[in-house]
């Protein structure tokens, strides 16, 4: 758990240039404080799920980011400026994401089963963008501000809009 923390600091530094510090981004990031909630409340899930669900509402309270604790999220995540991000109860995240504020992972209906996006390794989602129902958006993909994501979004491309389109491919791994 301590190694994943130190990821979530690390990713913050490499990833916005306005960090100072481990000290700074670990006393005042609140999506650095949001993810180590997450996490704690993640390992309380199975054997206690009362208990985490507690954590992540106190975790909202303090953050403005409300996680499920079932919610799958990999390592080195970053939420940028944090405030009014949700990540719903079966989304699940890869690594080295980057989420800007106001960031949804939502689903649609009540259906059984997934009803959250998965979101691959390396993708950037962009302020504001809401990504609702059981859809894809693979590797290295990118979601612009404020787009409405309905649809899965194919790795490497970068998709904006409301609803979203995809209006640039590249190929995986290649820096979209």
């Amino acid at each position: 758990m301590l190694q994943l923390f130190a990821e979530d600091l690390s990713a913050a530094l490499e990833r916005d240039p306005a960090a100072r510090s481990r000290l700074e981004v670990a006393l005042t990031y609140p999506g650095v404080h949001a993810l180590w909630a997450y996490r704690i409340a993640h390992g309380l899930h199975p054997r206690h799920p009362l208990l985490a669900r507690v954590v992540a509402a106190a975790a909202r309270v303090l953050t403005g980011v409300d996680i499920h604790p079932a919610a799958a999220i990999g390592r080195r995540v970053f939420i940028d400026h944090a405030v009014g991000v949700v990540i719903g109860e079966t989304a699940l995240v890869g690594d080295d994401v980057t989420l800007f504020h106001g960031v949804t992972l939502g689903g649609l209906g009540r259906t059984p089963g997934r009803r959250h996006p998965v979101v691959g390794e390396r993708v950037l989602i962009g302020a504001g963008a809401t990504l609702l129902g059981p859809i894809t958006v693979g590797d290295d993909a990118r979601i612009g501000a404020n787009s409405v994501v309905l649809a899965d979004v194919p790795a490497g491309a970068t998709a904006v809009g409301s609803p979203a389109r995809v209006v640039r491919t590249s190929p995986p791994g290649g820096g979209a």
